[in-house]
């Protein structure tokens, strides 16, 4: 029996970097009633709170719904929990990298996207970055993270751009590991800080087993941020869209409600 719906974010229960929408924020609300929910990305802390928090509240999430939402942040080498009592999230752990990883890693792909060509500073918004620290990982997001959807999802779509990045920086600074993920971006992390990492967290914090899990992604190709899911055992629903996962809940709730 199922008792943990985990989620890939961007192209999963969203179109990328955008918040979720609204179909997904009714389906997950209604899960929150049956599974502990658990999004689990790439992605740093404010921006689950602006793509998913926000909008479940908006959807009329209660306090005590919130209490079954867990947020494993940056493949979940970051953990948030809703703590009833002050109303707000407390971070159960974190696992950040040293300053020095933080600059090899920012040296090394910086150098491998600017040989290849894929150095595209000139098309960032004011203030946007290309390598972002997101404390226990460092991402690369080709146009920033500000860049408009059309554009990013034109930018590598067969992820090509992006496998030539990963193999130049695994010349360039091999002992750290290189995840493909969303639609412009590339996580750094050291070794074994994937979502192996987080599941296992996941597992330890909720107390379940793999069995008790179904997880949903849209990268769990050989290479993809989801793909060491697969790798763990756990049952996986393999989607392309937002518009696959509501499909796929829907039919849950169905047997569930």
């Amino acid at each position: 029996m199922k008792k943990v719906l985990a989620f890939d974010v961007d192209q999963t229960l969203n179109v990328a970097k955008m918040p979720i929408p609204d179909e997904i924020a009714e389906l997950l609300v209604k899960c929150l009633n049956h599974y502990e929910v658990c999004p689990i990305s790439g992605q740093k802390y404010e921006q689950f709170l602006i793509q998913i928090v926000d909008r479940l509240v908006e959807t009329g999430a209660t306090p005590e719904q919130l209490c079954h939402l867990h947020l494993f942040v940056a493949q979940g080498t970051q953990y948030y929990r809703y703590n009833l009592d002050k109303k707000e999230w407390d971070q159960v752990y974190n696992y950040p990298l040293t300053d020095e990883q933080v600059a090899k890693i920012s040296e090394a792909i910086e150098k491998a996207a600017k040989e290849l060509g894929y150095w595209e500073e000139d098309k960032l918004a004011d203030g946007d970055e290309i390598i972002e620290n997101r404390l226990s990982q460092v991402t690369f997001s080709a146009l920033g993270q500000k860049a408009g959807t059309e554009a990013k999802y034109a930018w590598d779509p067969d992820c090509k751009k992006r496998e030539a990045i990963v193999k130049r920086c695994k010349e360039l600074a091999p002992e750290f590991e290189y995840e493909i993920g969303g639609t412009t971006s590339i996580n750094a992390i050291t070794p074994g800080m994937n979502k192996v990492f987080g599941m296992t967290h996941l597992m330890e914090e909720l107390k379940v087993e793999k069995p008790e899990i179904l997880y949903f992604g849209d990268m769990t190709q050989p290479g993809g941020n989801d793909y060491p899911v697969v790798q763990m055992g756990i049952e996986t629903i393999t989607v392309r869209s937002h518009e696959d996962t509501a499909y796929a809940l829907r039919g849950i709730l169905g047997v569930t409600e």
